[in-house]
């Protein structure tokens, strides 16, 4: 019994390492007027290591997805996407009219001001699945002056 305790805790803080060295900056979620079911969340997201961005969750949201905007042609198109490279020491940008999180069927508006609670969910090149909990502040826009649509906040790593 004591192994299986001593592994679990092992495992915890290989965890606990991982998570360290994927760094979330200016992070925003677009605020929502009551009735709207759905919105976005943008952030920088650096993996020291590389990793995969590979889900999301938030219980604010029924549906929450890593989603892609680009062009086709003269067309404008979203998707889902089932994972997100994050290359070694790259920061990857979330923003409006890119790469992008999607929280869908909302549960209440989402009134600027406000923080909304965000699991992200991340690989490493072994596969290893940890967890990285955020906390997002909520907005009409990106800050002025913020060119590549970010605002200003960070969110706290955990397991």
């Amino acid at each position: 019994m004591k192994l299986k305790v001593l592994t679990a805790s092992l495992l915890l803080a290989c965890s606990a390492l991982h998570a360290q060295t994927v760094e979330v900056k200016d992070a925003w979620v677009r605020s929502t007027v009551p009735g709207q079911k759905g919105t976005g969340a943008f952030m920088s997201i650096t993996a020291k290591d590389g990793a995969k961005l590979v889900g999301i969750s938030s219980p604010v949201a029924g549906i929450a997805e890593v989603h892609e905007m680009k062009m086709e042609g003269d067309i404008m198109k979203m998707r889902a996407l089932p994972m997100l490279d994050l290359p070694a020491g790259q920061s990857v940008q979330l923003k409006p009219g890119g790469y992008h999180l999607m929280l869908m069927d909302l549960k209440q508006p989402l009134p600027q001001g406000s923080t909304v609670p965000l699991t992200l969910r991340l690989q490493d090149a072994q596969g290893v699945e940890t967890r990285l909990e955020v906390s997002v502040p909520v907005s009409t826009a990106a800050p002025a002056g913020n060119m590549a649509g970010k605002a200003a906040g960070h969110g706290a790593h955990k397991p």
